[in-house]
């Protein structure tokens, strides 16, 4: 039951877009193409879910044991750092095809702060390993259904006749605005 209301907060309650603004650079800038919205999703699942594992084991082995969890943000920056360039080196080498579908977001990912910032919550939530996996995938399909529903409606934004001044940022911004206030409807449904 824990792990089903983890991933009902995370998708839709407390969703990392919407509700936390974190990672709202990819929704605006690869929402204007739908078809990018599988790969950008995928590459984030997997890299979040990588390093949520990896910053997990540093936190319980390193940062707690030896008091020194005030390095916690540049440790997991340069965790993830390098967890990205060493996934794009492997990808490269080991499968061109995946590459080519993963590979174009890999260095995007790096400085997606959706992936630090899970990686600090599951640290404030003192979550165990599987509830953090949980709470990492469960994030990752939040962040697919936030960029989805943003690629769709820009895409039916791009039917309709704007003034000039609204066009671009200005209406993607009114947009995420409206739906932040849409998922605020999901609040106090899981704790």
């Amino acid at each position: 039951m824990t792990y089903i209301l983890i991933f009902i907060s995370a998708v839709f309650v407390n969703n990392i877009v919407l509700s936390q603004f974190l990672g709202v650079y990819p929704i605006l800038g690869f929402s204007k193409r739908i078809d990018m919205v599988p790969g950008m999703t995928g590459a984030v699942a997997f890299i979040l879910t990588i390093s949520t594992i990896i910053t997990y084991i540093i936190q319980k082995t390193v940062l707690i044991p030896y008091h020194v969890q005030f390095l916690q943000t540049i440790i997991y920056v340069f965790t993830i750092a390098s967890l990205v360039t060493l996934t794009d080196r492997v990808l490269k080498r080991v499968s061109s095809s995946l590459y080519q579908t993963l590979g174009v977001y890999l260095p995007l990912i790096t400085t997606n702060c959706v992936i630090l910032g899970v990686a600090i919550l599951v640290a404030r939530k003192d979550l165990n390993l599987m509830e953090s996996v949980v709470f990492a995938i469960s994030t990752s399909v939040g962040f697919g259904l936030a960029l989805v529903i943003f690629a769709g409606i820009r895409d039916q934004l791009s039917l309709v006749k704007l003034p000039k001044s609204m066009e671009g940022i200005p209406v993607a911004l009114i947009t995420a605005g409206l739906l932040a206030m849409a998922f605020m409807g999901f609040a106090g449904l899981v704790k």
